[in-house]
């Protein structure tokens, strides 16, 4: 992996924060848009206990999210981010993570149904629509 995927990676997580998490739901993916925060390669995104993601990721922890791609067409890169997702329900993460642009679906950090998806990676890639450009695989460690 080059310092480059990884710089790459990184710039597009600060710029970009909405892309689609997939799960499975009745034996097929289900893909919903979220928005998401990050502190290194672990991605973080709010949820309310009372939706199906919840009850999927309960019987099946893995993810797959697509974040970075703008549409612009041919050079774009994105994110190609495989991960295991587990219910983080810190009174400390939420508070740390609110926003008032969650004020349409919870009471605030303190509402009950409030809770966060923490989602580790277990494979990063940086993707680019360039002819000739392999997927760059990020290094974990």
């Amino acid at each position: 992996m080059s310092q480059h995927a990884r710089q790459a990676v990184e710039r597009i997580l600060e710029s970009s924060s909405v892309g689609t998490m997939a799960t499975i739901k009745n034996n097929r993916p289900h893909t919903r848009f979220m928005t998401f925060f990050h502190k290194d390669l672990t991605l973080y995104t709010a949820t309310t206990k009372e939706t199906d993601k919840v009850e999927e990721i309960e019987q099946n922890p893995h993810t797959h999210i697509l974040i970075g791609y703008d549409g612009e067409g041919y050079g774009d890169e994105y994110i190609d981010y495989h991960g295991k997702v587990a219910i983080n329900d810190s009174d400390e993460l939420k508070k740390q993570l609110w926003t008032e642009k969650m004020e349409p679906w919870f009471e605030g950090p303190d509402d009950p149904n409030y809770i966060i998806l923490e989602i580790k990676p277990e494979t990063v890639r940086l993707m680019t629509n360039q002819v000739g450009n392999e997927p760059q695989e990020v290094d974990l460690a």
